[in-house]
């Protein structure tokens, strides 16, 4: 699957709830560092929608422990519905041959990088895309804002990026940049993720649920998006009020 144009993720630890995301989501992503036997689940997995396998590491944000966390990932990528593998920047430094070890099992690498307590500056968010890039097929960004000019950087980074050729998914975390969720396609932004859960109150803080994003996504492609279009994404989410999204 080749991101030519934004798609958006559906994220589940149970695998047979695939067809709740049919129609709304592009793809699955599949944690299964938070997954009961995900390797069975990925066996018995006949869905339509492509997988993005993660089994992200306790230290950003996960639940996989060390031990064969990286040995479960590369078992996954042997599936054919698994298209795409999330690998941490971190990870794949120290081991760089790891890309060219997945890549053998013909699945295209996101490569990922969070922090959880900041923004970093403008030029060292633009060098940790780059450093992705030249890792991954698809460079992705999660950062922490503490004001909304936080949430400015990220989106002008991404913009930056793509207009770079850099195939890049970018998202501001927490409330403050939930709007990035809904406009980051606008400024390149190749993937949005959204879990699949049953109620809003199993969300963490900046995280829309699955349908309610894929809603608001759609009025943002409009030819125009007008102030209608803003104040309904206002309403929904933490939007700065200042926010225009055409002249």
């Amino acid at each position: 699957m080749k991101l030519d144009e934004s798609a958006l993720a559906a994220t589940t630890n149970d695998l047979t709830r695939e067809v709740d995301a049919r129609g709304v989501a592009d793809l699955i992503e599949f944690r299964m560092d938070q997954a009961d036997d995900p390797l069975e689940q990925l066996a018995a997995y006949d869905g339509e929608l492509p997988i993005i396998a993660t089994n992200r590491a306790r230290w950003f944000g996960g639940k996989a422990s060390d031990t064969g966390r990286l040995d479960d990932l590369f078992s996954a990528s042997r599936y054919d519905a698994v298209e795409f593998v999330d690998i941490e920047l971190e990870t794949v430094r120290a081991k760089e041959w790891l890309a060219h070890e997945f890549r053998e099992n013909d699945v295209q690498l996101i490569i990922s990088h969070h922090d959880f307590e900041e923004t970093p500056d403008r030029d060292v968010l633009d060098a940790i895309i780059e450093q992705c890039a030249e890792f991954g097929d698809v460079a992705k960004v999660a950062v922490f804002p503490q004001n909304q000019g936080d949430t400015l950087t990220l989106l002008e980074a991404v913009n930056d990026a793509t207009n770079r050729g850099i195939d890049v998914a970018g998202i501001s975390m927490g409330e403050i940049g939930s709007h990035t969720r809904v406009i980051g396609h606008l400024y390149g932004s190749k993937l949005g993720y959204a879990p699949l859960l049953a109620d809003d109150n199993d969300y963490a803080p900046g995280q829309i649920p699955l349908e309610k994003l894929a809603s608001l996504i759609e009025l943002t492609k409009n030819e125009r998006v007008d102030g209608q279009v803003i104040d309904t994404i206002r309403s929904e989410v933490s939007v700065p009020k200042e926010l225009t999204l055409s002249d």
